[in-house]
């Protein structure tokens, strides 16, 4: 069901973003979102699931065609190689909207490539350093040197081999991701904000403790 221009406004509201916020959010210009709003235009049904989507990302729940609310806690599940790009999808919608620190950790970057082509890889990282003032801190095991993100906005560090799990964990935004890596890649979400924080908060109490890696040792993918 498509979302009215009533909900439209109460959710930016909630959210207390401006037209242009939206605009920047979704590709729509500020002035078409404002013809939306006042019933001066009748906008695609492409354009209202980007309206739509935006929101959602922003951790808004729709209800029938009057209600808006904050979520309160939901779980998704990401499979296969279509699923994992769909989750990268999600971090940088959700980064746009809530550009906080992504900590990563207890990675092996070539997991990753071994689902996400290069042309994807290219336009994630190219995407990723166009948002202002986002920072990434990957905790790898130590002696890796394979650096999948860009310099330009991420961080490596080594942590001690004895602690290195094989299932790694996202935070970004508000939202956890637990990966595991099996015959196909499972991405379990959860947007639970005070779950995430509790990660965020375990994982800066130790990212002083992992060494920093020679960056001469990098190897570029």
């Amino acid at each position: 069901m498509a979302i009215t221009t009533a909900q439209i406004r109460g959710a930016r509201g909630i959210l207390n973003w401006s037209q242009s916020d939206l605009a920047q959010r979704t590709g729509i210009s500020a002035t078409s979102i404002g013809s939306i709003e006042k019933g001066q235009s009748q906008p695609r049904e492409s354009t209202v699931q980007a309206i739509q989507h935006a929101f959602e990302s922003g951790g808004i729940e729709f209800l029938g065609r009057e209600g808006v609310r904050i979520k309160t806690g939901e779980i998704q599940t990401f499979r296969g190689k279509v699923g994992f790009w769909e989750f990268y999808e999600d971090i940088y919608r959700t980064c746009l909207n809530e550009p906080l620190p992504v900590l990563v950790s207890n990675v092996d970057e070539r997991e990753f490539m071994k689902w996400l082509s290069e042309e994807n890889v290219a336009i994630h990282v190219d995407r990723m350093k166009k948002i202002e003032g986002l920072r990434y801190k990957i905790a790898i095991k130590e002696g890796d040197t394979y650096y999948l993100a860009s310099s330009k906005y991420a961080e490596y560090r080594w942590m001690p081999r004895e602690y290195f799990s094989s299932v790694p964990f996202y935070a970004y935004g508000k939202k956890l991701a637990i990966l595991l890596f099996n015959a196909e890649p499972t991405v379990i979400l959860l947007n639970y904000p005070a779950v995430a924080e509790a990660y965020r908060s375990q994982f800066d109490a130790i990212w002083d403790t992992f060494k920093i890696p020679p960056t001469d040792k990098q190897e570029s993918v």
